[in-house]
Protein backbone atom coordinates (compact mmCIF):
# COMPACT_ATOMS: atom_id res chain seq x y z
CA UNK A 1 0.00 0.00 0.00
CA UNK A 2 2.66 2.19 0.63
CA UNK A 3 4.51 1.52 -2.28
CA UNK A 4 1.13 2.23 -4.18
CA UNK A 5 1.69 5.72 -2.40
CA UNK A 6 4.79 6.65 -3.79
CA UNK A 7 4.20 5.44 -7.05
CA UNK A 8 0.11 5.66 -7.51
CA UNK A 9 0.27 4.75 -11.35
CA UNK A 10 0.83 0.77 -9.79
CA UNK A 11 -2.81 1.30 -9.15
CA UNK A 12 -3.51 1.78 -12.57
CA UNK A 13 -1.13 0.13 -14.70
CA UNK A 14 -2.64 -3.53 -14.45
CA UNK A 15 -5.53 -2.18 -15.98
CA UNK A 16 -4.09 -1.47 -19.16
CA UNK A 17 -4.75 -4.00 -21.20
CA UNK A 18 -7.49 -5.19 -23.33
CA UNK A 19 -10.03 -2.64 -24.41
CA UNK A 20 -8.92 -0.35 -22.22
CA UNK A 21 -5.34 -0.75 -24.34
CA UNK A 22 -6.91 -0.07 -27.26
CA UNK A 23 -9.20 2.80 -26.20
CA UNK A 24 -6.19 4.19 -24.85
CA UNK A 25 -4.22 4.06 -28.02
CA UNK A 26 -6.59 5.36 -29.40
CA UNK A 27 -7.12 8.54 -27.42
CA UNK A 28 -2.60 8.78 -27.60
CA UNK A 29 -3.07 9.09 -31.21
CA UNK A 30 -5.97 11.98 -30.59
CA UNK A 31 -3.84 14.03 -27.94
CA UNK A 32 -0.79 13.89 -30.07
CA UNK A 33 -2.60 15.07 -33.10
CA UNK A 34 -4.09 18.42 -30.91
CA UNK A 35 -0.47 18.61 -29.03
CA UNK A 36 1.42 19.38 -32.14
CA UNK A 37 0.67 22.75 -33.64
CA UNK A 38 -0.20 23.66 -29.75
CA UNK A 39 3.04 22.65 -28.22
CA UNK A 40 5.00 24.82 -30.98
CA UNK A 41 2.26 27.76 -30.68
CA UNK A 42 2.92 28.35 -26.88
CA UNK A 43 7.04 28.01 -27.25
CA UNK A 44 6.36 30.57 -29.65
CA UNK A 45 3.90 32.40 -26.74
CA UNK A 46 6.60 31.80 -24.55
CA UNK A 47 9.46 33.24 -26.59
CA UNK A 48 11.36 30.07 -26.83
CA UNK A 49 12.42 27.61 -30.40
CA UNK A 50 9.18 25.65 -30.98
CA UNK A 51 10.58 22.51 -29.99
CA UNK A 52 10.34 23.37 -26.42
CA UNK A 53 6.67 23.18 -26.55
CA UNK A 54 6.77 19.81 -27.76
CA UNK A 55 9.03 18.29 -25.18
CA UNK A 56 7.04 19.55 -22.70
CA UNK A 57 4.33 17.63 -24.49
CA UNK A 58 6.47 14.68 -23.57
CA UNK A 59 8.33 14.99 -20.15
CA UNK A 60 5.82 17.13 -18.60
CA UNK A 61 3.05 15.28 -19.80
CA UNK A 62 4.64 11.34 -18.66
CA UNK A 63 5.90 12.63 -15.15
CA UNK A 64 2.44 13.85 -14.26
CA UNK A 65 0.59 11.01 -15.53
CA UNK A 66 2.75 8.88 -13.69
CA UNK A 67 2.52 10.67 -10.78
CA UNK A 68 -0.61 12.42 -10.33
CA UNK A 69 -4.02 10.68 -9.22
CA UNK A 70 -6.08 12.18 -12.19
CA UNK A 71 -6.88 9.35 -14.86
CA UNK A 72 -7.34 11.72 -17.68
CA UNK A 73 -5.40 14.93 -16.86
CA UNK A 74 -3.27 15.45 -20.11
CA UNK A 75 -0.31 18.55 -18.61
CA UNK A 76 2.28 19.92 -20.76
CA UNK A 77 2.59 23.84 -22.01
CA UNK A 78 -0.74 25.93 -21.76
CA UNK A 79 -1.46 29.60 -23.32
CA UNK A 80 -1.45 31.29 -20.09
CA UNK A 81 1.62 29.62 -18.19
CA UNK A 82 3.22 30.63 -21.81
CA UNK A 83 2.53 34.23 -21.37
CA UNK A 84 3.24 34.58 -17.96
CA UNK A 85 6.59 32.57 -18.11
CA UNK A 86 7.45 35.07 -20.77
CA UNK A 87 6.60 37.85 -18.95
CA UNK A 88 8.21 36.93 -15.61
CA UNK A 89 11.65 36.07 -17.42
CA UNK A 90 11.75 38.75 -20.09
CA UNK A 91 11.12 40.92 -17.34
CA UNK A 92 14.89 39.56 -15.53
CA UNK A 93 16.70 39.54 -18.93
CA UNK A 94 15.86 40.47 -22.48
CA UNK A 95 14.14 37.66 -24.85
CA UNK A 96 17.07 37.77 -27.00
CA UNK A 97 19.90 37.46 -24.54
CA UNK A 98 21.24 34.03 -24.46
CA UNK A 99 20.56 34.06 -20.66
CA UNK A 100 16.74 34.05 -21.50
CA UNK A 101 16.57 30.06 -21.49
CA UNK A 102 18.51 29.19 -18.92
CA UNK A 103 16.36 31.63 -16.55
CA UNK A 104 12.87 30.00 -18.50
CA UNK A 105 14.33 26.73 -17.19
CA UNK A 106 15.27 27.67 -13.64
CA UNK A 107 12.08 29.58 -13.10
CA UNK A 108 10.27 25.92 -13.69
CA UNK A 109 12.95 23.76 -11.24
CA UNK A 110 11.74 26.68 -8.89
CA UNK A 111 7.76 26.56 -9.69
CA UNK A 112 7.96 22.68 -9.42
CA UNK A 113 9.80 22.90 -5.95
CA UNK A 114 6.73 25.00 -4.55
CA UNK A 115 4.02 22.68 -6.17
CA UNK A 116 5.75 19.47 -4.66
CA UNK A 117 6.18 21.38 -1.29
CA UNK A 118 2.38 22.30 -1.02
CA UNK A 119 1.91 18.67 -2.40
CA UNK A 120 4.24 16.91 0.20
CA UNK A 121 2.50 19.52 2.99
CA UNK A 122 -1.26 18.59 1.96
CA UNK A 123 -1.86 22.08 1.20
CA UNK A 124 -4.11 21.47 -1.42
CA UNK A 125 -6.31 23.68 -0.60
CA UNK A 126 -4.62 26.64 -0.95
CA UNK A 127 -5.50 27.35 -4.45
CA UNK A 128 -9.16 28.28 -2.67
CA UNK A 129 -7.70 31.57 -1.99
CA UNK A 130 -7.65 32.80 -5.84
CA UNK A 131 -11.35 33.14 -6.65
CA UNK A 132 -13.00 32.31 -9.73
CA UNK A 133 -13.47 35.68 -10.86
CA UNK A 134 -9.35 37.08 -10.52
CA UNK A 135 -9.16 33.32 -13.02
CA UNK A 136 -11.03 34.65 -15.28
CA UNK A 137 -10.18 38.71 -14.92
CA UNK A 138 -6.68 37.18 -15.60
CA UNK A 139 -7.17 34.60 -17.98
CA UNK A 140 -8.73 37.57 -20.15
CA UNK A 141 -6.10 39.88 -19.56
CA UNK A 142 -3.08 37.13 -20.95
CA UNK A 143 -5.55 36.48 -23.83
CA UNK A 144 -4.95 40.40 -24.43
CA UNK A 145 -1.31 40.37 -23.97
CA UNK A 146 -0.96 37.05 -25.99
CA UNK A 147 -2.74 38.52 -28.95
CA UNK A 148 -1.01 41.70 -28.91
CA UNK A 149 2.13 39.71 -29.00
CA UNK A 150 1.58 38.38 -31.70
CA UNK A 151 0.46 40.95 -33.98
CA UNK A 152 3.64 41.86 -35.22
CA UNK A 153 4.24 38.37 -36.70
CA UNK A 154 0.80 38.21 -38.39
CA UNK A 155 1.38 42.34 -40.14
CA UNK A 156 5.00 41.33 -40.77
CA UNK A 157 6.60 44.13 -38.50
CA UNK A 158 9.83 44.94 -37.78
CA UNK A 159 9.81 44.79 -33.82
CA UNK A 160 11.73 43.21 -31.33
CA UNK A 161 9.72 41.11 -28.44
CA UNK A 162 8.75 42.09 -25.25
CA UNK A 163 7.36 45.21 -23.99
CA UNK A 164 4.44 47.07 -22.38
CA UNK A 165 1.21 46.26 -23.34
CA UNK A 166 1.11 49.56 -24.52
CA UNK A 167 4.25 50.18 -25.94
CA UNK A 168 3.61 46.83 -28.10
CA UNK A 169 0.30 48.49 -29.31
CA UNK A 170 1.69 51.69 -29.94
CA UNK A 171 4.54 50.60 -31.40
CA UNK A 172 1.96 48.02 -33.95
CA UNK A 173 -0.10 51.24 -34.86
CA UNK A 174 3.42 53.54 -35.43
CA UNK A 175 4.33 51.12 -37.92
CA UNK A 176 0.59 49.73 -39.28
CA UNK A 177 1.34 51.58 -42.70
CA UNK A 178 4.52 49.29 -42.96
CA UNK A 179 2.75 46.14 -42.96
CA UNK A 180 3.75 43.18 -45.14
CA UNK A 181 0.64 41.97 -47.27
CA UNK A 182 1.86 38.39 -47.70
CA UNK A 183 2.28 37.84 -44.44
CA UNK A 184 -1.27 39.06 -43.40
CA UNK A 185 -2.51 37.27 -46.49
CA UNK A 186 -1.10 34.23 -45.05
CA UNK A 187 -2.21 34.92 -41.54
CA UNK A 188 -6.14 35.27 -42.97
CA UNK A 189 -6.14 32.75 -45.23
CA UNK A 190 -4.73 30.33 -41.82
CA UNK A 191 -7.62 31.86 -39.33
CA UNK A 192 -9.99 30.94 -42.61
CA UNK A 193 -9.61 27.77 -42.97
CA UNK A 194 -9.41 26.70 -39.22
CA UNK A 195 -12.74 28.60 -39.09
CA UNK A 196 -14.10 26.77 -41.93
CA UNK A 197 -12.47 22.99 -40.58
CA UNK A 198 -14.65 23.78 -37.15
CA UNK A 199 -17.40 24.69 -39.30
CA UNK A 200 -17.49 22.28 -41.48
CA UNK A 201 -15.88 19.12 -39.81
CA UNK A 202 -15.66 19.94 -36.28
CA UNK A 203 -14.04 16.38 -34.68
CA UNK A 204 -11.15 17.28 -37.49
CA UNK A 205 -7.80 18.49 -36.26
CA UNK A 206 -8.43 22.29 -37.17
CA UNK A 207 -5.20 23.43 -36.53
CA UNK A 208 -2.87 21.05 -37.43
CA UNK A 209 -4.83 21.12 -41.06
CA UNK A 210 -4.52 24.78 -41.36
CA UNK A 211 -0.86 24.76 -40.73
CA UNK A 212 -0.28 22.74 -43.54
CA UNK A 213 -2.53 24.75 -45.48
CA UNK A 214 -0.35 27.86 -44.52
CA UNK A 215 2.76 26.08 -45.62
CA UNK A 216 1.52 25.29 -49.14
CA UNK A 217 0.26 29.40 -49.43
CA UNK A 218 3.42 30.24 -48.35
CA UNK A 219 5.05 27.90 -51.08
CA UNK A 220 2.83 29.39 -53.69
CA UNK A 221 3.69 32.85 -52.46
CA UNK A 222 7.00 32.41 -52.66
CA UNK A 223 8.35 31.61 -49.45
CA UNK A 224 11.37 33.76 -47.77
CA UNK A 225 11.64 35.24 -50.97
CA UNK A 226 8.87 37.33 -50.60
CA UNK A 227 10.20 38.46 -46.79
CA UNK A 228 8.03 35.82 -45.08
CA UNK A 229 9.42 34.96 -41.72
CA UNK A 230 9.47 31.09 -41.18
CA UNK A 231 9.15 29.77 -37.78
CA UNK A 232 12.18 27.19 -38.61
CA UNK A 233 13.24 23.31 -38.29
CA UNK A 234 13.57 21.39 -34.87
CA UNK A 235 16.84 19.42 -33.65
CA UNK A 236 15.89 15.72 -34.30
CA UNK A 237 16.54 14.87 -30.85
CA UNK A 238 15.20 13.96 -27.48
CA UNK A 239 14.66 16.80 -25.00
CA UNK A 240 18.25 17.82 -24.39
CA UNK A 241 19.75 17.64 -20.60
CA UNK A 242 19.48 21.24 -18.70
CA UNK A 243 20.57 22.72 -15.45
CA UNK A 244 18.55 25.90 -13.68
CA UNK A 245 20.89 28.24 -12.74
CA UNK A 246 21.00 28.52 -9.15
CA UNK A 247 23.18 31.28 -8.08
CA UNK A 248 21.30 33.52 -5.36
CA UNK A 249 21.26 36.49 -7.42
CA UNK A 250 18.88 34.69 -10.09
CA UNK A 251 16.81 32.97 -7.23
CA UNK A 252 16.29 36.60 -5.69
CA UNK A 253 14.97 37.28 -9.09
CA UNK A 254 12.98 34.52 -10.08
CA UNK A 255 10.74 33.28 -7.03
CA UNK A 256 8.31 35.90 -6.91
CA UNK A 257 7.86 35.23 -10.66
CA UNK A 258 7.90 31.26 -9.61
CA UNK A 259 5.51 31.58 -7.12
CA UNK A 260 2.97 33.16 -9.03
CA UNK A 261 3.60 30.59 -11.71
CA UNK A 262 3.46 27.75 -9.52
CA UNK A 263 -0.34 28.93 -8.12
CA UNK A 264 -1.46 29.64 -11.45
CA UNK A 265 -0.27 25.90 -12.71
CA UNK A 266 -2.20 24.56 -9.93
CA UNK A 267 -5.14 25.98 -10.67
CA UNK A 268 -5.42 25.32 -14.05
CA UNK A 269 -4.69 21.41 -13.02
CA UNK A 270 -6.81 21.44 -9.60
CA UNK A 271 -9.73 23.10 -11.87
CA UNK A 272 -9.53 20.73 -14.98
CA UNK A 273 -8.99 17.54 -12.98
CA UNK A 274 -11.89 18.11 -10.52
CA UNK A 275 -14.62 19.37 -14.13
CA UNK A 276 -13.41 16.22 -15.93
CA UNK A 277 -14.04 13.74 -12.44
CA UNK A 278 -17.16 14.85 -12.19
CA UNK A 279 -17.95 13.39 -15.59
CA UNK A 280 -15.85 10.47 -15.25
CA UNK A 281 -16.84 9.67 -11.57
CA UNK A 282 -13.59 9.74 -10.12
CA UNK A 283 -12.15 10.66 -6.78
CA UNK A 284 -9.39 13.42 -7.29
CA UNK A 285 -6.71 13.79 -4.77
CA UNK A 286 -5.73 16.80 -4.88
CA UNK A 287 -2.43 16.78 -3.04
CA UNK A 288 -1.43 14.03 -5.00
CA UNK A 289 -2.00 16.03 -8.00
CA UNK A 290 0.27 19.05 -6.71
CA UNK A 291 2.95 16.34 -6.48
CA UNK A 292 2.35 14.81 -9.75
CA UNK A 293 2.70 18.56 -11.10
CA UNK A 294 5.70 19.75 -8.86
CA UNK A 295 7.64 16.40 -9.99
CA UNK A 296 6.73 17.15 -13.45
CA UNK A 297 7.82 20.46 -13.85
CA UNK A 298 11.17 20.03 -11.37
CA UNK A 299 11.90 16.48 -13.82
CA UNK A 300 11.06 18.79 -16.72
CA UNK A 301 13.70 21.72 -16.09
CA UNK A 302 16.39 19.28 -16.47
CA UNK A 303 15.22 17.94 -19.90
CA UNK A 304 14.44 21.45 -21.59
CA UNK A 305 10.71 22.01 -20.69
CA UNK A 306 9.52 25.22 -19.33
CA UNK A 307 6.65 25.14 -16.82
CA UNK A 308 3.50 23.35 -17.71
CA UNK A 309 0.43 22.37 -16.10
CA UNK A 310 -3.05 20.87 -16.97
CA UNK A 311 -4.40 21.42 -20.49
CA UNK A 312 -8.20 21.91 -20.90
CA UNK A 313 -8.14 21.07 -24.89
CA UNK A 314 -6.22 18.31 -24.32
CA UNK A 315 -8.24 16.36 -21.27
CA UNK A 316 -11.24 17.06 -22.44
CA UNK A 317 -10.11 15.42 -26.12
CA UNK A 318 -7.79 12.76 -23.70
CA UNK A 319 -11.66 11.95 -22.58
CA UNK A 320 -13.73 12.42 -25.08
CA UNK A 321 -11.49 10.23 -27.44
CA UNK A 322 -11.97 6.99 -24.54
CA UNK A 323 -8.98 6.83 -22.40
CA UNK A 324 -9.28 5.22 -19.45
CA UNK A 325 -5.90 5.40 -17.94
CA UNK A 326 -3.19 7.61 -18.27
CA UNK A 327 -1.50 5.01 -20.97
CA UNK A 328 -3.07 7.50 -23.63
CA UNK A 329 -0.45 10.36 -22.58
CA UNK A 330 2.34 7.44 -22.95
CA UNK A 331 1.13 7.18 -26.55
CA UNK A 332 0.70 10.81 -27.08
CA UNK A 333 4.54 11.63 -25.83
CA UNK A 334 5.64 8.38 -27.97
CA UNK A 335 4.35 9.91 -30.76
CA UNK A 336 5.35 13.34 -30.50
CA UNK A 337 9.10 11.79 -29.88
CA UNK A 338 8.71 10.17 -32.86
CA UNK A 339 7.97 13.57 -34.98
CA UNK A 340 11.09 15.07 -33.05
CA UNK A 341 13.30 12.26 -34.30
CA UNK A 342 12.14 11.56 -38.05
CA UNK A 343 10.52 14.88 -38.77
CA UNK A 344 12.35 17.64 -37.09
CA UNK A 345 12.12 20.09 -40.13
CA UNK A 346 8.03 19.99 -40.72
CA UNK A 347 8.13 23.53 -38.49
CA UNK A 348 11.02 24.56 -40.93
CA UNK A 349 8.00 25.03 -44.01
CA UNK A 350 5.91 26.60 -41.69
CA UNK A 351 5.45 30.69 -41.78
CA UNK A 352 5.53 32.54 -38.62
CA UNK A 353 2.17 34.52 -39.32
CA UNK A 354 0.38 31.23 -39.14
CA UNK A 355 1.34 30.74 -36.28
CA UNK A 356 0.86 33.95 -35.48
CA UNK A 357 -3.27 33.29 -36.91
CA UNK A 358 -3.18 30.00 -34.68
CA UNK A 359 -2.19 31.86 -31.22
CA UNK A 360 -4.13 34.72 -32.17
CA UNK A 361 -7.34 31.59 -32.19
CA UNK A 362 -5.80 30.48 -28.74
CA UNK A 363 -5.84 33.70 -27.44
CA UNK A 364 -9.60 34.64 -28.55
CA UNK A 365 -10.65 30.91 -27.28
CA UNK A 366 -9.10 31.83 -23.44
CA UNK A 367 -12.10 34.67 -23.08
CA UNK A 368 -15.33 33.56 -21.73
CA UNK A 369 -17.45 36.44 -22.24
CA UNK A 370 -20.40 34.29 -20.48
CA UNK A 371 -18.63 34.61 -17.45
CA UNK A 372 -18.16 37.92 -18.01
CA UNK A 373 -21.77 38.85 -17.80
CA UNK A 374 -22.95 36.28 -14.93
CA UNK A 375 -19.82 38.71 -13.39
CA UNK A 376 -21.16 41.67 -14.04
CA UNK A 377 -24.46 41.30 -13.23
CA UNK A 378 -23.62 38.86 -10.05
CA UNK A 379 -22.02 41.56 -7.50
CA UNK A 380 -20.38 45.03 -7.67
CA UNK A 381 -17.71 43.76 -5.84
CA UNK A 382 -16.96 40.62 -8.16
CA UNK A 383 -17.16 42.99 -10.56
CA UNK A 384 -14.37 45.27 -8.79
CA UNK A 385 -12.30 42.50 -8.86
CA UNK A 386 -12.87 41.48 -12.20
CA UNK A 387 -11.76 44.73 -13.35
CA UNK A 388 -8.84 45.55 -11.27
CA UNK A 389 -6.96 41.92 -12.14
CA UNK A 390 -7.83 42.37 -16.08
CA UNK A 391 -6.25 46.15 -15.85
CA UNK A 392 -3.55 45.16 -13.70
CA UNK A 393 -2.30 41.76 -16.36
CA UNK A 394 -2.51 44.59 -18.40
CA UNK A 395 -0.52 47.49 -16.38
CA UNK A 396 1.75 45.56 -14.53
CA UNK A 397 4.31 42.19 -14.11
CA UNK A 398 1.69 38.74 -15.03
CA UNK A 399 2.62 37.68 -11.65
CA UNK A 400 1.87 40.78 -9.81
CA UNK A 401 -1.76 40.96 -11.39
CA UNK A 402 -2.55 37.41 -9.91
CA UNK A 403 -1.12 39.00 -6.29
CA UNK A 404 -3.37 42.13 -6.65
CA UNK A 405 -5.91 40.32 -7.82
CA UNK A 406 -5.66 37.70 -4.60
CA UNK A 407 -5.46 41.05 -2.34
CA UNK A 408 -8.44 42.49 -3.75
CA UNK A 409 -10.69 39.36 -3.41
CA UNK A 410 -9.38 38.91 0.17
CA UNK A 411 -9.48 42.25 1.51
CA UNK A 412 -13.41 43.02 0.12
CA UNK A 413 -14.20 38.80 1.98
CA UNK A 414 -13.06 40.56 5.01
CA UNK A 415 -15.21 43.35 4.73
CA UNK A 416 -18.36 41.39 4.35
CA UNK A 417 -17.18 39.19 7.28
CA UNK A 418 -15.82 42.34 9.51
CA UNK A 419 -19.98 43.35 9.30
CA UNK A 420 -22.17 40.01 9.96
CA UNK A 421 -25.53 40.90 9.72
CA UNK A 422 -27.62 40.95 13.21
CA UNK A 423 -31.01 40.18 12.49
CA UNK A 424 -33.81 41.07 15.03
CA UNK A 425 -35.95 37.72 14.67
CA UNK A 426 -39.75 37.05 16.20
CA UNK A 427 -41.85 34.04 16.84
CA UNK A 428 -44.39 33.74 13.78
CA UNK A 429 -47.71 33.32 14.52
CA UNK A 430 -50.08 30.67 12.48
CA UNK A 431 -47.23 28.34 12.10
CA UNK A 432 -46.50 24.92 13.68
CA UNK A 433 -44.32 25.49 16.79
CA UNK A 434 -44.19 29.31 15.93
CA UNK A 435 -40.55 29.39 14.72
CA UNK A 436 -38.38 32.51 15.03
CA UNK A 437 -38.07 33.88 11.82
CA UNK A 438 -36.59 37.44 9.63
CA UNK A 439 -38.80 40.18 11.75
CA UNK A 440 -37.63 42.81 8.98
CA UNK A 441 -38.57 40.78 6.03
CA UNK A 442 -41.60 39.19 7.52
CA UNK A 443 -43.11 42.94 9.02
CA UNK A 444 -43.42 40.90 12.62
CA UNK A 445 -44.23 42.64 15.55
CA UNK A 446 -41.14 42.50 18.61
CA UNK A 447 -41.05 43.12 21.84
CA UNK A 448 -40.08 46.61 23.50
CA UNK A 449 -37.82 44.70 26.09
CA UNK A 450 -35.96 41.83 25.23
CA UNK A 451 -34.25 41.80 21.80
CA UNK A 452 -34.04 38.44 19.80
CA UNK A 453 -30.88 39.08 17.37
CA UNK A 454 -29.64 36.37 15.00
CA UNK A 455 -25.73 37.06 14.27
CA UNK A 456 -25.20 35.80 10.87
CA UNK A 457 -21.34 35.23 10.64
CA UNK A 458 -18.52 34.10 12.78
CA UNK A 459 -17.17 36.70 15.75
CA UNK A 460 -13.93 37.17 14.88
CA UNK A 461 -11.37 40.59 15.55
CA UNK A 462 -12.66 41.76 11.89
CA UNK A 463 -16.25 41.84 13.36
CA UNK A 464 -15.77 43.05 16.58
CA UNK A 465 -16.65 46.31 16.38
CA UNK A 466 -19.13 46.08 14.03
CA UNK A 467 -21.07 44.12 16.55
CA UNK A 468 -20.55 45.91 19.34
CA UNK A 469 -21.42 49.23 17.74
CA UNK A 470 -25.27 47.32 16.71
CA UNK A 471 -25.31 46.06 20.75
CA UNK A 472 -25.13 49.54 21.75
CA UNK A 473 -27.42 50.98 19.06
CA UNK A 474 -30.42 48.50 20.86
CA UNK A 475 -28.62 49.93 24.31
CA UNK A 476 -29.61 53.47 23.36
CA UNK A 477 -32.68 52.57 22.15
CA UNK A 478 -33.49 51.30 25.39
CA UNK A 479 -33.05 47.94 25.16
CA UNK A 480 -31.46 46.29 28.36
CA UNK A 481 -32.18 42.39 27.47
CA UNK A 482 -30.48 41.37 24.60
CA UNK A 483 -30.55 37.45 23.09
CA UNK A 484 -28.11 36.96 20.35
CA UNK A 485 -29.30 33.66 18.03
CA UNK A 486 -25.90 31.75 16.65
CA UNK A 487 -26.41 28.70 14.72
CA UNK A 488 -24.52 30.63 11.56
CA UNK A 489 -21.66 31.00 13.93
CA UNK A 490 -18.62 28.59 13.22
CA UNK A 491 -16.11 29.93 15.36
CA UNK A 492 -15.23 32.81 18.01
CA UNK A 493 -12.15 33.98 18.29
CA UNK A 494 -10.19 35.67 21.54
CA UNK A 495 -11.13 39.49 20.85
CA UNK A 496 -14.80 38.29 19.94
CA UNK A 497 -14.56 36.72 23.84
CA UNK A 498 -13.68 39.79 25.22
CA UNK A 499 -16.25 41.58 23.75
CA UNK A 500 -19.48 39.53 24.51
CA UNK A 501 -17.80 39.63 28.64
CA UNK A 502 -17.62 43.46 28.10
CA UNK A 503 -20.95 43.93 26.56
CA UNK A 504 -22.87 41.41 29.39
CA UNK A 505 -21.18 42.78 31.70
CA UNK A 506 -22.04 46.37 30.79
CA UNK A 507 -26.08 45.28 30.18
CA UNK A 508 -26.12 43.68 33.66
CA UNK A 509 -24.86 46.95 35.20
CA UNK A 510 -27.84 48.34 33.25
CA UNK A 511 -29.89 46.01 34.68
CA UNK A 512 -30.29 43.72 32.09
CA UNK A 513 -28.03 41.15 30.26
CA UNK A 514 -26.49 39.42 27.40
CA UNK A 515 -27.61 36.13 26.52
CA UNK A 516 -27.02 33.45 23.85
CA UNK A 517 -28.60 30.72 22.35
CA UNK A 518 -28.26 28.37 19.64
CA UNK A 519 -24.62 28.37 19.40
CA UNK A 520 -22.86 25.10 18.29
CA UNK A 521 -20.35 23.77 20.80
CA UNK A 522 -17.15 24.46 18.75
CA UNK A 523 -18.04 28.07 18.72
CA UNK A 524 -19.09 28.32 22.23
CA UNK A 525 -16.28 26.17 23.76
CA UNK A 526 -14.43 29.38 24.01
CA UNK A 527 -16.84 31.13 26.14
CA UNK A 528 -17.09 28.32 28.85
CA UNK A 529 -13.09 28.66 29.60
CA UNK A 530 -12.81 29.72 32.91
CA UNK A 531 -11.38 32.90 32.51
CA UNK A 532 -14.77 34.08 30.07
CA UNK A 533 -17.26 31.38 32.13
CA UNK A 534 -17.99 33.69 34.97
CA UNK A 535 -18.75 36.52 33.09
CA UNK A 536 -20.64 35.19 30.92
CA UNK A 537 -22.58 33.16 33.18
CA UNK A 538 -23.93 29.39 32.22
CA UNK A 539 -27.36 30.17 33.30
CA UNK A 540 -27.35 32.67 30.15
CA UNK A 541 -26.52 30.46 27.24
CA UNK A 542 -29.85 28.72 26.32
CA UNK A 543 -30.49 25.78 23.21
CA UNK A 544 -32.82 27.55 21.65
CA UNK A 545 -34.93 31.13 21.61
CA UNK A 546 -38.11 29.05 22.97
CA UNK A 547 -35.82 28.10 26.27
CA UNK A 548 -34.14 31.58 26.51
CA UNK A 549 -37.51 33.89 26.61
CA UNK A 550 -39.13 31.09 29.13
CA UNK A 551 -36.23 32.09 31.74
CA UNK A 552 -35.89 35.72 31.01
CA UNK A 553 -39.72 36.75 30.65
CA UNK A 554 -40.33 36.87 34.40
CA UNK A 555 -37.38 39.41 34.55
CA UNK A 556 -39.10 41.91 32.23
CA UNK A 557 -40.66 44.95 33.59
CA UNK A 558 -44.38 43.65 34.01
CA UNK A 559 -46.01 47.43 33.90
CA UNK A 560 -44.79 47.90 30.15
CA UNK A 561 -46.23 43.90 29.28
CA UNK A 562 -49.30 45.36 30.54
CA UNK A 563 -49.37 48.27 28.14
CA UNK A 564 -47.73 46.02 25.00
CA UNK A 565 -50.06 44.82 22.62
CA UNK A 566 -47.54 42.75 20.55
CA UNK A 567 -48.21 40.13 22.52
CA UNK A 568 -45.48 37.49 20.41
CA UNK A 569 -44.46 35.43 23.44
CA UNK A 570 -47.11 32.26 24.37
CA UNK A 571 -45.59 33.59 28.22
CA UNK A 572 -47.61 37.40 27.05
CA UNK A 573 -50.62 35.42 27.76
CA UNK A 574 -50.36 34.98 31.28
CA UNK A 575 -50.31 39.03 31.48
CA UNK A 576 -53.44 40.71 31.57
CA UNK A 577 -53.55 44.24 29.60
CA UNK A 578 -53.68 47.81 31.12
CA UNK A 579 -57.31 48.04 29.86
CA UNK A 580 -58.54 44.76 31.67
CA UNK A 581 -57.20 45.83 34.47
CA UNK A 582 -58.70 48.91 34.25
CA UNK A 583 -62.08 47.58 34.01
CA UNK A 584 -61.63 45.60 36.51
CA UNK A 585 -61.26 48.12 39.12
CA UNK A 586 -64.38 50.12 38.22
CA UNK A 587 -66.57 47.13 38.73
CA UNK A 588 -65.10 46.89 42.42
CA UNK A 589 -64.81 43.26 44.48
Amino acid sequence: MMLNRIFPFLNWLPEARGATLRADLVAGLTGAVIVLPQGVAYALIAGLPPEFGLYGAVVIALVAGLFGSSMHLVSGPTAALSIVVFSVVSGVVSPDSPEFIPYVITVTFLAGLIQLGLGMAKLGGVVNFISHTVVVGFTTGAAVLIATSQLRHLLGLDMSAGGSFINTVVGVVQRLPDFHLPSMLIGMATLGVVLLVAWAKPRWPGMLIAMLAASIFAWLLGGEERGLTMVGGMPGQLPPMTTPVLSPDVLSKLVPGALALAVIGLIEAAAISRAIAAYSRQRVDGNQEFIGQGLSNIVGSFFSCYVGSGSFTRTAANFHAGAVTPVSVIVSALIVVTVLLLAPGITGYLPMPAMAAIVLLIAWRLVSFQQWGRILRASRQETLILLVTFASTLALALEFAIYLGVLLSLLLFLKRAGKPRLVPVAPTPNRPGNPYRNALKRNLPQCPQLRILRLDGSLFFGAVDHVQSVLRGYTDAGYRHIVIVGPGVNFIDMAGAEMLVSEAERLRALGGGLYLCGFKDPAIELLRRPQYKPSIGEENIFSSPEAAVSALFPLLDRTVCEACTARIFQQCDSVPTRSLLGAQSSHGP
